[in-house]
């Protein structure tokens, strides 16, 4: 029904029947290392360190969109203490691929040196992004893998 209504003109119809190949690229060759995933998706991340400034760069997989302008928190749980970061910039919009149905979000948090070697030690048990009045949780420490491949890239 789509494909007549498309040819018809039918812009919806035309959006759903789009094979978005470069939203499905990007899904493909996540940057970074899975840190935490749950039935809301997953949560991929990589460090950078920007003239003495540090950087987690996240790449969220989930079945919701994640679309605010106001920004989002990232609040991390070790089961002893607790810590939240927000995100360097407030606009944020996921793109959806209707190739595998899910939804590929980008967000950079600004991060201190302590934070990282919390998360790099691999005992985060609970990640939850909020953003608007939504949360997304994320439960981590995956399979013990060493995340001190996890160092930062120096951007010049």
């Amino acid at each position: 029904m789509d494909k007549v209504l498309a040819a018809f003109g039918n812009v919806r119809a035309l959006e759903r029947n789009h094979v978005d190949t470069i939203t499905e690229k990007s899904i493909q060759n996540i940057p970074g290392i899975k840190i935490a995933e749950s039935s809301d998706g997953q949560i991929w991340t990589s460090s950078q360190n920007l003239a003495g400034y540090y950087f987690l760069n996240t790449t969220v997989l989930s079945h919701s969109n994640i679309k605010t302008t106001k920004g989002s928190k990232l609040m991390f749980c070790d089961g002893q203490s607790i810590f939240m970061i927000s995100s360097d910039n407030d606009e944020i919009q996921s793109d959806f691929s209707n190739i595998s149905k899910c939804w590929i979000t980008k967000i950079s948090y600004i991060i201190n040196k302590e934070q990282l070697k919390n998360i790099k030690k691999n005992n985060i048990k609970k990640i939850k992004l909020c953003y608007k009045k939504k949360t997304l949780v994320f439960f981590g420490n995956l399979h013990n893998k060493d995340l001190s491949v996890l160092t930062p890239r120096l951007i010049q």
